[in-house]
């Protein structure tokens, strides 16, 4: 009795370059846009030494008890290292639970700053937009000296404004007296240096918002406030319904990028006021400046506010998204 066996079909050859698995993918996606990833990787790489790295570094040290005395260090010829060690969450619980008594404090002042500027640098560019975007003489010169402020390097005006609010020497000081008043200390009082910052702040970022404005007052259809007008609405009626509408994409970017710049605005506060301050007007990322360059420095507890910073804004740039994108669907 014979049995018939099948024949097992050959199976096909394997060609060079098509082997499955991860290493040839890579090879293949690398020869065909390698000239992209050429042209991103400076850009990684910079990223990642100036951006990621500190960051890295920075949420390592936030879960130690590193400090100014119990870091690495070099004597002459003697080097000393490291006695920090790892304590975990303790630096966080303390930032968050107020036992740290700073926390809170900066907090509501950090909020209270950032809603300050953020509502009168959009109000002031909004209203300078719509000037802009009408006809009138001269209205180039008008939009290049209303940029001017964008234009000059932040330390300059910081500086500038610095002189003007100098209680001897200040241009504020010769006005007042001047009229007969008194000269005033500009910077003396914690007020005063509060509401010193927010003018600057919004000096420096009022040629942002009119500019940002000003493009999307160009992006709405002249039609539509024509056939407002034809309607008879009046002119609140015609911003309110035409003109709030049509800016809508623009105000939910530009109110979120000046949120998170003036969230962060270490310059102007740190150059204005310098060390003339008795903290109360310290926003949170300069009280972990302070934290972390002043006294015995404490690395771990500023790097800790610094992490803690980011999440506030990460939290707060994800619930506004995702808002902005519920109330326009």
């Amino acid at each position: 009795m014979t049995t018939a066996t099948a024949e097992r079909a050959p199976r096909p050859a394997r060609t060079p370059g098509r082997a499955s698995g991860l290493l040839p993918s890579i090879r293949r996606a690398w020869n065909k846009h390698w000239y992209a990833w050429a042209m991103v990787a400076p850009v990684v790489i910079v990223i990642g030494v100036l951006v990621l790295y500190p960051l890295g570094y920075g949420a390592y040290l936030s879960l130690t008890n590193a400090t100014e005395l119990n870091s690495a260090k070099n004597i002459g010829p003697v080097h000393i290292p490291a006695t920090y060690h790892f304590v975990g969450l303790h630096n966080y619980w303390q930032i968050i639970s107020g036992r740290d008594g700073d926390f809170y404090p900066r907090l509501e002042w950090t909020v209270v700053w950032t809603v300050c500027c953020v509502a009168v640098t959009y109000s002031l560019g909004l209203g300078m937009a719509m000037l802009l975007n009408r006809p009138m003489r001269f209205r180039l010169f008008y939009r290049l000296a209303l940029i001017l402020p964008w234009a000059v390097p932040a330390f300059v005006g910081v500086f500038a404004w610095r002189l003007m609010f100098n209680s001897q020497y200040g241009v504020f000081n010769d006005l007042v007296t001047a009229v007969g008043l008194p000269a005033q200390d500009w910077l003396g009082t914690p007020f005063a240096q509060k509401v010193a910052v927010i003018i600057v702040n919004v000096w420096c970022g009022v040629p942002f918002m009119m500019v940002a404005t000003l493009g999307g007052l160009q992006a709405i259809p002249t039609e539509l406030y024509e056939a407002a007008e034809m309607d008879g609405a009046s002119p609140l009626q015609r911003f309110t319904n035409v003109t709030v509408p049509g800016l809508r994409p623009v105000t939910t970017t530009v109110v979120l990028l000046s949120t998170v710049w003036t969230f962060n605005m270490f310059p102007i506060i740190f150059l204005l006021l310098g060390n003339n301050t008795t903290g109360d007007t310290d926003i949170l990322v300069t009280f972990a400046y302070q934290k972390a360059f002043s006294g015995v420095s404490d690395y771990s507890g500023a790097a800790a506010y610094g992490i803690v910073i980011l999440l506030i804004l990460v939290a707060f740039s994800t619930f506004y998204r995702r808002r902005a994108a519920a109330e326009q669907s």
